[in-house]
């Protein structure tokens, strides 16, 4: 007994003056409460997730990370402390080291709170489509960092998450899934405009992608320079497509408008030459 008491006293590091001391003891302590400490908090884990949503479960796990690494880090200091080591000591002898660290790594942090707030406000949910700086994509992951989402392209965008917060976001599907669209068309003047409304809900009623209900309009927008101008709205429940389905739109558009003789005009001007000399 005597003899592991002494391989436990025994030291392996001592500063000059005596303050910092850590034994074998100290380090076999700290991994017991580590040990503790982690299948304490694993329990805890599963027995609150148990219950929940899939949904509610994965933003708790995701929470419950971060909340683990501080607790870790209070677990430490403590059980250093009551083995016998000063933690005001190396805390004071490191304060530089900290500044340096804290300055370093102050976007890192924005990042992790900002996606706490984001995991528990539910400002952006797992297959929700968003829009950030001008570029759209599928959430398909979200992490205490960042956050990923896929686009139309299959390119993957890793998104910081502090963006979320210090930007605007526009998140198509937060309300609904089903989200409102438009294809803008304009005809030469002279043209039959109850003809153009009926041809375009047609193409609209046709289009297996856009919703019967609610039903599609057509709205006659303005009288533009060079084009009588129409707006076509329709609903669907695709958003992360929409792209695809206004392209169909456009060639079913641009097919039926020649086979009724109506033409698409192109941006005209009128050039007046006047001659000073008559």
């Amino acid at each position: 007994m005597e003899t592991i008491k002494e391989f436990l006293k025994e030291k392996l590091y001592e500063n000059g003056d005596g303050t910092i001391e850590i034994t074998i003891g100290t380090i076999f302590i700290l991994i017991v409460v580590l040990v503790v400490t982690h299948f304490t908090l694993k329990s805890i884990r599963i027995l609150t997730t148990r219950k929940l949503k899939e949904e509610d479960k994965y933003r708790f796990k995701a929470v419950f990370a971060f909340l683990k690494y501080l607790i870790f880090c209070v677990v430490i200091v403590v059980a250093l402390d009551s083995s016998g080591v000063k933690v005001t000591a190396i805390l004071a002898a490191s304060t530089a080291l900290f500044v340096g660290i804290g300055l370093g790594m102050q976007k890192l942090f924005q990042d992790i709170i900002s996606g706490v707030f984001i995991l528990i406000d539910r400002t952006v949910a797992i297959n929700d489509i968003i829009e950030i700086d001008k570029k759209v994509g599928k959430v398909t992951e979200i992490n205490l960092r960042t956050t990923k989402a896929i686009t139309n392209d299959d390119k993957i965008l890793v998104i910081p998450n502090h963006k979320f917060l210090t930007e605007i976001l526009y998140n198509w599907t937060q309300n609904n899934v089903v989200t409102r669209e438009f294809v803008e068309i304009g005809v030469a003047y002279g043209t039959d405009v109850d003809l153009v409304k009926a041809l375009l809900l047609g193409i609209a009623i046709q289009e297996s992608a856009i919703l019967n209900e609610p039903s599609p309009l057509v709205l006659f927008e303005d009288f533009g320079d060079s084009a009588l101008k129409f707006k076509l709205h329709f609903y669907i429940s695709d958003s992360f497509n929409v792209p695809v389905i206004k392209s169909d739109i456009r060639y079913n558009i641009d097919k039926v408008f020649k086979e009724n003789n109506i033409t698409i005009p192109f941006p005209q001007r009128d050039v007046y030459v006047y001659n000073k000399n008559q």
